[in-house]
């Protein structure tokens, strides 16, 4: 395998000389605006220009994630964002022979590589990155292999109670609907999947005109416009548009529920509502919601026995779920070891419900909008774009104005629209003998 690669750096050298004979007009450095353009087979690419940057940055976003999973068959776009780059090899490669790093996130809305390298070595990674995604092999033995290497992966993260604890309150409020499904699928739909169903889902989902690919070094944007067109001009795309539309969940039942797990040190708490859009004009403020509301769970909390509070509202395409959740501490636990008794003592002075229906003060929203603030500015710019692409937000600048001109009254206002959702409870403790589920 390395010395195809080994191959690849040679061509891609050559090629780089070439190119750079040709390169012209570069972007301003640190310039927040890329350069961009389109290719005639959809792709849309943004480039900026840093001349301080060590390495060059190479984002390729599907903007189609584990929301279009067959029903029953949850774990096929996680699969397929497997299938890029199936043999652990490939990121040696780029750690040890391109001095970068290579990451693949998977989420219910989008799959998104995340490629660095040094910059003599961009056309290397971009030539073997193109070739991942536009001719990916997909077949029989291959699909088998991710399979079995997805379910061990799949059997830790079962053993985790605050992965258990997100995926029943997500299923209580959503149901089926995709956000209800988890991404990484189940011990039974991961069996149920094969090849057919990873080319289908690369047919459809993986192509050209539904990506972004997204540029960031110390590099000249014409020599990367020219090697987009050269390596990835030839990526196929799709024969139609894909409609993000799905049937709304039921209405859900609220009558708390609990799961019972053999293996567990702290239970965990766990409550949700339906939330919002990302491109849903209270966004911003229901961000700043989200940490009023983490401050108040922990304050109503009693402070002898939960910690890891957090509230959460992950960003969507259609409206999503936030979620409120803690850990209690084993010290809580009642002497005669009955620890759902315990658990539901603990937790009877909290009401979720009136965490949103107090009135927001001045001090909790400074402090709130301070934090919501300070993620963003941390978010990498390219990013930034990339979301405005996946969710179909206006421009980069216009969500950000968003963001700073968010007020206390429109916080406030969010908190009482929302206030009017169900919310449902799941609480996970730790079982005599076997493992339950109790209702």
């Amino acid at each position: 395998m390395k010395n195809r690669f080994y191959f690849n750096k040679f061509s891609a050298l050559f090629l780089l000389a070439t190119l750079t004979a040709f390169a012209g007009f570069a972007q301003s450095p640190n310039s927040p605006v890329p350069r961009q353009e389109k290719l005639l087979n959809g792709l849309k690419v943004l480039v900026w220009n840093d001349a301080k940057a060590e390495k060059v940055s190479v984002k390729i976003r599907v903007h189609s994630g584990s929301s279009f999973d067959p029903q029953g068959r949850e774990g096929v776009m996680q699969m397929l964002a497997d299938n890029i780059f199936p043999n652990e090899s490939v990121k040696e490669f780029f750690t040890d022979d391109l001095g970068g790093s290579l990451e693949i996130t998977t989420n219910h809305d989008y799959i998104q590589i995340d490629a660095t390298a040094k910059s003599d070595e961009f056309l290397t990674m971009l030539e073997t990155l193109a070739n991942a995604v536009s001719k990916p092999t997909i077949n029989k033995e291959t699909t088998a292999k991710l399979r079995s290497a997805r379910l061990e992966k799949l059997k830790e993260l079962e053993k985790n109670p605050a992965y258990v604890a997100d995926l029943a309150v997500a299923k209580k409020l959503l149901g089926t609907f995709p956000y209800g499904r988890p991404v990484s699928g189940t011990t039974e739909s991961l069996q149920k999947i094969d090849y057919a169903d990873l080319i289908f889902a690369k047919d459809r989902f993986f192509t050209a005109d539904n990506a972004t690919v997204a540029v960031t070094g110390n590099i000249k944007p014409e020599l990367v416009f020219r090697a987009v067109r050269r390596y990835l001009g030839s990526w196929a795309k799709s024969n139609g548009k894909i409609a993000s539309t799905f049937r709304q969940p039921d209405e859900p039942d609220t009558k708390p529920f609990e799961i019972e797990m053999l293996t567990i040190k702290n239970p965990e708490i766990r409550y949700a509502l339906r939330g919002l859009a990302r491109n849903d004009a209270d966004f911003a403020a229901s961000k700043i919601l989200t940490k009023i509301l983490q401050t108040r769970l922990e304050k109503a909390a009693m402070p002898d026995n939960a910690g890891n509070f957090f509230a959460r509202q992950d960003e969507h395409i259609l409206p999503g779920l936030l979620i409120l959740g803690y850990t209690t501490q084993r010290n809580s636990i009642a002497p005669n070891g009955n620890q759902s008794k315990a658990v539901k003592s603990s937790n009877s002075s909290i009401n979720p419900a009136l965490l949103f229906s107090q009135t927001i003060s001045s001090e909790e929203f400074s402090k709130a909008k301070a934090e919501a603030l300070a993620e963003l500015n941390a978010k990498n710019q390219a990013d930034w774009w990339l979301d405005a692409d996946t969710f179909r937000l206006g421009s980069v600048s216009e969500e950000m104005k968003i963001f700073n001109q968010a007020a206390l009254a429109d916080v406030q206002k969010v908190a009482g629209k929302l206030s009017k959702n169900p919310i449902v409870s799941v609480t996970i403790t730790q079982a005599a003998e076997n493992t339950t589920t109790k209702n």
